[in-house]
């Protein structure tokens, strides 16, 4: 699946302008035209509102949506879909915001990163599911994608697909240079040092300062650098967790251990066909991503369990998305009717899982036909079985700021110095610590340290 960090980066100026307006409304209450309000009601509701039918309109920017709002349409004739690319993550944002904010122009259901849920709602831009039954579903999620859709004792959407991090690997680089796999972040700093050092060409990875994936890592690491209360946050880039993710980091950054090609760049789909890079760690949904974009790396990339501080299977999301009804739809009983069906029908997740996502779905996660799959690509390496495990040790408790969609947009003028000039990743968490600090206190929250 895509998420913000793939693709095209946009301008960081041009970033923080665009998201300044989305985080502005975090304390405001706005707006939602003829759907404000709605939501109350019964899972018969949705029953019948699909029977009555109308006509919908869905935002995502999955490679399976079209597909998937056909097959909705053949099996519920009453129901017209249409399903609009309104730009990936943050392009879509910005412009969802400004029709929630405008009270008109919003889609029916829209795809909303994890991290950004929080913030509409929030905003009280997304409709409550909890009265049309949707609690009943939330075994058929892992508990890490459900736990981001379950805010403050309401459903805000339903999980479509999960990143739980792991380690893809070069074999073939590794066997040239007499490389064993690593198992802890020791030992991944001592093979980076040991390949670069073999040919100053090839680095371990790249890494030119990304806040989705540096906060995972500090997920990863035990972080817990923000804790939010309403509108009371708590920000310290400086926890034990955050500063365990950085001093390790710190060993790689400044002896130039890591390359600083940015991600999803020409240059970095060259260096990975080419061995100049020998790991990605990244999220679960990397498979299908090689698999169309680079299919020179077929048979040289296997997937191995990321790195851990002890040894341990401990991991964390790295992407993903939901889908959540917004407050605004004049038919809020069909859309969240639509939205039980996109995420959690059988049929749905299966043509999902034909266009290379990987789901949130436990049922489809453990049924043997995926768990079992041996890929050309990777040698035959039964992958999903390394995957689907590390699904299930994702560490609990993490948490996103409510105007996490801004602190993404800042990372690079304050974190990204410290990759840039190869120093202390601490000074950088600093600076940013301060600049969040004093923006959510712009905004109305009470932040501090």
């Amino acid at each position: 699946m895509f998420n913000l960090n793939k693709g095209p980066r946009r301008g960081r100026g041009a970033a923080a302008l665009a998201v300044a307006g989305l985080a502005a409304m975090s304390l405001v209450a706005c707006s939602t035209g003829p759907g404000a309000g709605a939501g109350a009601g019964s899972a018969s509701d949705l029953d019948a509102a699909l029977e009555k039918g109308g006509e919908l309109t869905y935002w995502t920017w999955t490679p399976s949506g079209e597909a998937q709002a056909e097959a909705f349409m053949k099996e519920y004739p009453n129901v017209e879909v249409t399903v609009v690319n309104a730009g990936t993550a943050t392009d879509q944002y910005t412009k969802l915001q400004n029709a929630i904010t405008a009270g008109s122009g919003a889609p029916d259901v829209a795809q909303i990163e994890y991290y950004a849920i929080q913030q509409f709602a929030l905003s009280e831009g997304l409709l409550d599911l909890s009265s049309y039954d949707f609690g009943e579903l939330e075994d058929k999620y892992t508990p890490s994608t459900w736990s981001a859709v379950n805010l403050n004792g309401g459903i805000y959407g339903l999980p479509q697909d999960s990143g739980p991090m792991v380690m893809f690997y070069n074999t073939t680089v590794f066997d040239q240079f007499g490389l064993s796999v690593p198992t802890t972040w020791d030992e991944y700093i001592a093979t980076a040092a040991k390949l670069h050092e073999a040919d100053p060409s090839k680095y371990i990875t790249n890494d030119a300062g990304d806040p989705g994936f540096a906060q995972p890592l500090i997920w990863q690491a035990g972080g817990h650098p923000y804790q939010a209360d309403g509108t009371d946050v708590t920000i310290n880039l400086q926890d034990e967790g955050t500063k365990r993710w950085a001093d390790t980091w710190n060993q790689l950054l400044e002896p130039g251990l890591l390359s600083d090609i940015p991600t999803w760049s020409d240059d970095w789909y060259k260096a990975l066909g080419d061995g100049s890079l020998a790991t990605i760690v990244t999220g679960a949904w990397m498979p299908g991503v090689l698999e169309s974009s680079l299919p020179e790396g077929a048979g040289h990339w296997r997937v191995a369990p990321l790195p851990s501080y002890d040894g341990s299977a401990a991991t964390a999301e790295n992407g993903g998305s939901a889908q959540s009804v917004i407050k605004q739809s004049k038919n809020p009983a069909l859309a969240a009717a639509f939205l039980r069906w996109l995420n959690s029908s059988d049929e749905s997740v299966d043509v999902f899982l034909e266009n290379g996502g990987f789901p949130s779905t436990t049922a489809q996660l453990n049924a043997d036909e995926f768990l079992n799959a041996t890929p050309e690509y990777f040698g035959g390496q039964e992958i999903n079985k390394v995957l689907v495990d590390a699904s299930a040790n994702v560490v609990d408790g993490w948490e996103y700021l409510p105007f996490q969609v801004y602190a993404n947009s800042v990372f690079a003028d304050t974190v990204g110095q410290a990759y840039a000039n190869r120093s202390d990743l601490n000074t950088g968490l600093l600076a940013w610590q301060d600049n969040l600090i004093t923006y959510g206190n712009s905004q109305g929250f009470t932040a501090s340290e």
